[in-house]
């Protein structure tokens, strides 16, 4: 079983529910499996490391993850139109990765979660696939063929899943919203199959 590698960081679960979405939409293509993970939070002043593992959901990614999938769907929160600071912290220490190549040639898709309409996810979309695109990677969207995004009133955009979460995060992932995910997903997994053949 080949796997795509569904790496995210959330802060208030919306992001970790797109993550779910996304990796059931993985797994319905054939020889693909999900392999969820998460990053540590970052902050400017840390006085004790965060644990190996952590103590529920997702664990940690390790080099490993990336160097063993067969494709990525990287997942941030906005924050002012950029990924947050934890995934551009793990982001930022790929140098290795990149100078021997892990993640060349290989597809990635990137989805995200903002509290307002207008509260910049196309823009954090476009600034998440940049590294990608350094990596050598393959980027894919969702397209308009996919009715949900002719009709989403929340979230979702060619450049990949997201969701409007509200001001105080009170809004859960609609079903439209968790049907553009899951489509991303069963896309980027059908495209790595297809690649690896």
């Amino acid at each position: 079983m080949a796997e795509i590698l569904v790496l995210f960081y959330s802060s208030a679960g919306s992001v970790r529910s797109l993550a779910e979405s996304v990796a059931r939409g993985v797994e319905t293509v054939g020889g693909m499996r999900a392999r969820v993970r998460t990053v540590p939070r970052v902050a400017p002043v840390t006085e004790v490391a965060a644990p190996a593992v952590p103590t529920a959901g997702a664990p940690y990614v390790e080099a490993r993850d990336l160097a063993e999938c067969a494709g990525l769907a990287l997942g941030s929160p906005t924050r002012f139109g950029n990924m947050a600071a934890p995934v551009k912290h793990f982001l930022d220490g790929l140098g290795g990765e990149w100078t021997r190549g892990t993640l060349a040639g290989k597809p990635a898709a990137v989805f995200t979660s903002t509290s307002s309409m207008h509260g910049g996810q196309e823009a954090t979309l476009l600034t998440m696939m940049v590294p990608l695109l350094h990596h050598g990677m393959v980027l894919v969207g969702i397209p308009y063929t996919e009715p949900d995004l002719n009709t989403t009133k929340g979230g979702g955009t060619p450049y990949g899943a997201s969701h409007v979460a509200g001001p105080m995060g009170e809004l859960p992932v609609s079903d439209e919203e968790k049907r553009l995910a899951f489509a991303l997903g069963r896309r980027l997994a059908a495209i790595a199959a297809k690649l690896a053949a």
